[in-house]
């Protein structure tokens, strides 16, 4: 089977403001010659609407941060899928390291919500990955597959999921795994995946995300079955994110 097409996607996090779209006009103008590979921005949700606007017409998409599993009702100041969706979202990160351990969120959360993205259209990346003393320890492995495990729904497909695997104790920390490390990894991600869903799994896109920038993407982007990027802070700078996305030129 071909290797699924690439995937870079940028995770800004709480950070940007409206003067924030002249950052993505200039993603979106690079993006018009970077036709091997999908972009996609995902800004706060203050900013979907206008994001979306910015981006129409042009090869770069915008997804959402979270959603809420319940597609309406008395949650103040959540947000379902379906109203992402109607902000001009095509994906939402769910499970991410930081809503897992801040806002203590459990694997059956984050299959919620990856279900509620199905129903509103959205596709969800499902965020996996060990903290530090879990890798010490042994237990990497063992981690991540019960994340995927207990994570993601039944039936997924590659349009409606992407994994993204992140070592928790490489986000924003300036370590990164080896690409040995990255590729046992992602391959065993992608043996469970074919396992759970059969052929369906040989084609959901695995990115990895973990302190990602221009100069260590093509180590990190050329290991096997790694098919894309989730990029935190080197997302939010236009010529980062491109030149991280140019290694798909």
């Amino acid at each position: 089977m071909a290797r699924p097409r690439p995937l870079v996607a940028g995770n800004w996090k709480m950070n940007g403001l409206r003067s924030s779209v002249a950052e993505l006009t200039r993603i979106v103008q690079g993006a018009r010659a970077l036709s091997a590979v999908d972009l996609l921005v995902c800004p706060p949700a203050t900013l979907l609407v206008l994001f979306a606007a910015a981006a129409e017409g042009s090869p770069v998409r915008i997804g959402a941060q979270d959603c809420r599993p319940e597609p309406s009702g008395a949650f103040t100041g959540d947000l379902s899928a379906e109203m992402l969706k109607d902000a001009g979202a095509s994906a939402v990160i769910v499970g991410h390291s930081e809503r897992r351990n801040y806002h203590k969120e459990t694997d059956a959360d984050v299959r919620a919500k990856a279900l509620a993205a199905r129903r509103a259209g959205l596709c969800a990346i499902v965020c996996v990955g060990e903290t530090r003393a879990e890798r010490e320890g042994g237990h990497a492995r063992a981690v991540v597959s019960s994340q995927l495990e207990g994570s993601i729904p039944d039936g997924a497909t590659a349009e409606n999921l992407v994994v993204a695997y992140e070592p928790v104790w490489a986000i924003g920390s300036g370590l990164t795994p080896t690409p040995p490390d990255v590729a046992e990894m992602h391959g065993f991600i992608r043996q469970h995946l074919r396992s759970r869903l059969g052929e369906a799994g040989a084609g959901i896109r695995i990115l990895y995300g973990g302190s990602v920038k221009p100069s260590n993407a093509k180590e990190l982007l050329r290991v096997a079955d790694v098919d894309g990027a989730l990029v935190g802070g080197a997302s939010l700078k236009a010529d980062e994110f491109l030149a991280i996305a140019d290694v798909y030129r």
